[in-house]
């Protein structure tokens, strides 16, 4: 005999309850993540001083930027949080020059997460080939935008000059807190200063590293328990959309990806809902290509949630980086799918890797280790 009563089972109101436990803790976790980025910034800050160019010479070289960018987020497999972490280290003073080749990296670095999923279709040669086919159209689509914009950013820095006139438009100073009165700042400023304050026995710049490593746990907690809240109360509605997108248009698509990633708040729970259905023949690899790409477009939200929570003179660089990640990301959907000869560059690149892959499954390991580690730290090494 139960001892429910059944007129509470699976009650609406009871579902009710725990969503709004979960939406309240959503906004504690937000303003964890904007808590983070005020720490990364006043401890870059701190931490640097004269020391600053000694710590931006590391990642002066374009190359290197890019490369720390991916590394670490493969690593950490969220570029949910190298973005936010990026935000906060230009409102340290970190050089939007050396933060925007960063961002792409983390583009690349994100790409990781879908492709390992693929492997969970390995013990079926078929099945592996179309999920490896599907998860590696993100790697070549963002690695044949770096070669296409990194380019163009060191010769012209159209990235840095495009976002820079979006600023002059948006940022008027008041808002993000320079003169007039910014909540966030209100909100965070007073742990950012008792964190500060129990730093100071620590000599030299270690009160500034230490808010550095606090700000990048905190970052790391709070963007992973986002992602899990998020998936709980969205992932049933992002599957719906993704299902709803397929076959109404490319535009569709894009814009149903790029919805469905800020209902997740992470790109790589949005291409990899999508690999299983590849995998399992429910899709094929050029249905899910729109989407992809638009889960790129929707993953630069977190960035601009983490500007808002700085304040004081850096506060336009801040929000400049974060437009720096929309901004390329739109203009690298726009212009390689937008262009026919580049369009299907990437779906005949994965298509002929998967299957290589599926033939010889140590090929697909190598692929993974060699394009996300092996190459990114061999570049490091000889350049040290």
């Amino acid at each position: 005999m139960s001892l429910i009563n059944p007129q509470f089972a699976d009650s609406p109101s009871i579902d009710n309850h725990h969503n709004w436990q979960r939406w309240l803790l959503l906004a504690l976790l937000v303003y964890v993540m904007l808590l983070a980025v005020s720490l990364i910034g006043s401890g870059f800050e701190y931490a640097a001083g004269d020391h600053a160019k000694a710590l931006f010479n590391f990642a002066s070289n374009p190359i290197m930027g890019l490369i720390i960018g991916m590394v670490s987020t493969a690593l950490i497999q969220s570029s949910s949080t190298v973005t936010s972490i990026i935000v906060g280290m230009v409102a340290g003073g970190l050089p939007i020059t050396i933060a925007v080749p960063m961002m792409m990296g983390a583009n690349i670095g994100t790409s990781i997460t879908n492709t390992l999923v693929s492997l969970g279709h390995v013990a079926k040669k078929e099945e592996f080939q179309r999920a490896f086919n599907a998860a590696t159209i993100h790697d070549f689509f963002n690695v044949l935008s770096v070669f296409i914009f990194l380019p163009l950013e060191m010769a012209f820095g159209v990235l840095e000059y495009l976002s820079g006139q979006l600023v002059t438009l948006l940022h008027t100073g008041q808002a993000m807190g320079v003169g007039g009165v910014n909540p966030i700042k209100a909100l965070t400023q007073p742990i950012t200063d008792l964190v500060t304050e129990y730093l100071q026995f620590l000599p030299s710049i270690y009160p500034g590293v230490a808010k550095i490593i606090l700000g990048i746990g905190l970052i790391m907690l709070s963007i992973t328990y986002m992602g899990k809240i998020m998936k709980s109360l969205m992932v049933g509605k992002a599957k719906e959309l993704l299902h709803k997108s397929i076959g109404k248009g490319p535009l569709s698509g894009i814009a149903s990806g790029a919805i469905t990633t800020v209902l997740v708040q992470s790109s790589s729970t949005t291409t990899s809902l999508m690999v299983p259905l590849v995998g399992s023949n429910v899709l094929q690899a050029k249905d899910i290509y729109p989407f992809t790409l638009g889960a790129n477009i929707g993953t630069c939200i977190t960035a601009l949630i983490a500007a808002l929570g700085v304040s004081g003179v850096n506060s336009g660089f801040a929000l400049q980086i974060a437009l720096v990640h929309l901004l390329y990301n739109v203009l690298g959907v726009t212009v390689i799918y937008g262009i026919p000869m580049l369009r299907n560059i990437p779906l005949n690149l994965s298509y002929q890797l998967s299957v290589v892959a599926a033939e010889r499954k140590l090929y697909g390991a190598a692929y993974i280790a060699g394009l996300f580690f092996f190459m990114p730290l061999g570049i490091i090494f000889t350049t040290l």
